[in-house]
């Protein structure tokens, strides 16, 4: 059920690692204007929707089903939110869930660990966040890396997801940004990706930055609040376990800023003990290049990018079928929650369809 998609000595050394063991599950809930852009992503059916899916997201990964929610998970074009295999994961096998916020526009009724962030304005404009914030940040990414690292034993590991609503265009800017080809391979919640949309935001937002930055100026100037927050954890925890970034363009962009953060600000981290994780709709999405952008990062300390094989083609609900169809994807750390549930307890396809589909019908069922 797991596929390793690069750098497959290292992938099967990690999993070897951890299998049998069960990890902390992370989400760092963020905001960027971008989102907003009509027709940029398609995790919420308007701009008004796309504004509260990451507090929805949050609400719903924490209480499941049964809540009475705040914020309803936004109406999508097609499909539902990726949200329901992450709850269905971590729900099923009691994994402690941590949520943080790193910068929304209202914050979601339910535990939340306020990192003192602030939510990114459109990167086009080329200032998307103050560095003072940035800078702050990083430090209580590192902080909070460390801190949940301390909880884990010698043999688990962490997951590290997101959910921030134009995150992929976001992750294309710093990628950009930081030197890597990644123009036309990012991928996107809609079938066939926006990448022309994308692009021509990228190119708008990095045109008021001057030539040369370091990373965290480039955060500052086209980034989101996710991105260094999850940097900052990953390579805090590193140092003591296994972390697997949860997603997909989002979290090969957030990999290239620990190599960069750390390189330019000489932090030490353990590249072994970090992977990729995502579902095969992102690693084998024929609109995208996941597999190429991975493989881009660099000559040294390339990461193994991990994906769920689970399939939604034989489910008796639409909503599920059209992940089939390119719509939706990943998000909120779906594939990594399902690689959790095939490490730990080896399940198989039938027992991951078994619980999504009953999640989707309690939520169905809803008076």
């Amino acid at each position: 059920m797991i596929n390793i998609y690069t750098q497959v000595p290292q992938g099967e050394a990690w999993l070897n690692r951890y299998r049998g063991s069960l990890p902390i599950f992370a989400c760092i809930l963020g905001f960027t204007e971008t989102g907003l852009i009509p027709g940029i992503s398609a995790a919420g059916l308007t701009p008004e929707d796309r504004q509260y899916t990451a507090c929805a997201d949050g609400e719903y990964l924490y209480y499941g089903a049964k809540h009475q929610f705040q914020y309803s998970l936004p109406p999508l074009t097609s499909g539902a939110s990726p949200v329901l295999i992450s709850r269905s994961v971590v729900a099923n096998l009691n994994i402690p869930v941590y949520l943080f916020n790193a910068g929304l526009v209202k914050t979601p009724p339910v535990p939340l660990i306020d990192l003192g962030g602030a939510p990114a304005r459109c990167l086009s404009l080329g200032a998307a966040m103050d560095i003072n914030t940035v800078k702050h940040l990083l430090e209580q990414g590192l902080l909070w890396g460390d801190q949940l690292s301390s909880q884990i034993s010698s043999h688990g590991y962490l997951i590290l997801s997101e959910c921030v609503v134009g995150g992929t265009t976001t992750a294309l800017a710093v990628l950009t940004g930081l030197g890597i080809d990644a123009v036309g391979k990012v991928n996107s919640s809609h079938p066939v990706c926006n990448h022309q949309q994308k692009w021509d935001l990228v190119q708008a937002g990095l045109a008021q930055m001057p030539p040369s930055v370091n990373p965290l100026e480039l955060v500052a100037a086209v980034g989101d609040p996710m991105q260094v927050v999850v940097a900052g954890m990953a390579i805090a925890a590193s140092r003591r376990c296994g972390v697997l970034l949860g997603g997909g363009t989002q979290m090969l962009a957030v990999y290239a800023l620990i190599q960069a953060i750390a390189h330019t600000y000489s932090l030490s981290w353990q590249p072994a003990e970090i992977v990729i994780g995502t579902t095969r709709w992102v690693a084998e999405d024929p609109t995208g290049a996941t597999v190429d952008l991975a493989l881009n990062l660099g000559k040294n300390n390339l990461p193994p990018l991990l994906g769920t094989q689970l399939s939604f083609a034989n489910s008796r609900y639409p909503q599920l079928r059209a992940y089939e169809q390119g719509f939706v994807k990943e998000g909120v750390g779906a594939g990594a929650a399902c690689i959790a549930a095939s490490l730990s307890q080896n399940w198989q396809q039938n027992q991951l369809l078994a619980v999504i589909e009953a999640q989707l019908e309690q939520l169905s069922s809803k008076p």
